[in-house]
């Protein structure tokens, strides 16, 4: 099963993007012991349109253009589920042994998420219900993807 975090918006370089790439190089060498077929960060322009819903529109067709057909949709909406970190493990469990080829975690922009990706939404995934900078949250998403993955090898990094 492949990881696809797709993202609105590219991360610039400093303290963020460091610990972004630390913790998905940590997720792609893990991933392998458990199944995973590859991880990767996809990031789309932010539209530079004036009005929100256009915004919206164009940043959700950008968004779908990277899911693969068949992949299981996980929308980062501060409405969703708030899992535990057990949680998150049992649920690609269950995508990966399910057949499932490939999940996609999708960030939206500054306006939210277009109509597009929304009726794609198979899951939707909270960190609370605190308003997140979209820098941070792809940090958190790629170390709560990583401890699910040391959870499901039973490597130590996760310990309750």
């Amino acid at each position: 099963m492949r990881i696809l975090v797709a993202a609105v918006g590219r991360m610039k370089a400093g303290a963020e993007r460091e610990l972004a790439d630390r913790y998905l190089d940590r997720l792609v060498k893990a991933g392998g012991g458990i199944g995973l077929r590859g991880v990767e960060l996809l990031e789309v322009k932010d539209s530079p349109a004036r009005d929100a819903e256009r915004r919206k529109l164009e940043e959700a067709i950008a968004l779908a253009n990277l899911i693969p057909d068949g992949a299981v949709t996980v929308l980062l909406d501060p409405r969703g589920e708030n899992l535990s970190s057990e949680s998150i493990a049992g649920k690609l469990r269950a995508w990966r042994d399910g057949g499932r080829e490939a999940v996609a975690l999708v960030i939206g922009g500054a306006d939210g998420i277009g109509a597009e990706i929304e009726r794609r939404a198979d899951a939707r995934l909270s960190f609370g219900a605190a308003t997140w900078p979209h820098q941070l949250v792809r940090v958190m998403l790629l170390e709560q993807l990583y401890r699910a993955v040391t959870i499901l090898s039973g490597h130590p990094y996760h310990r309750g």
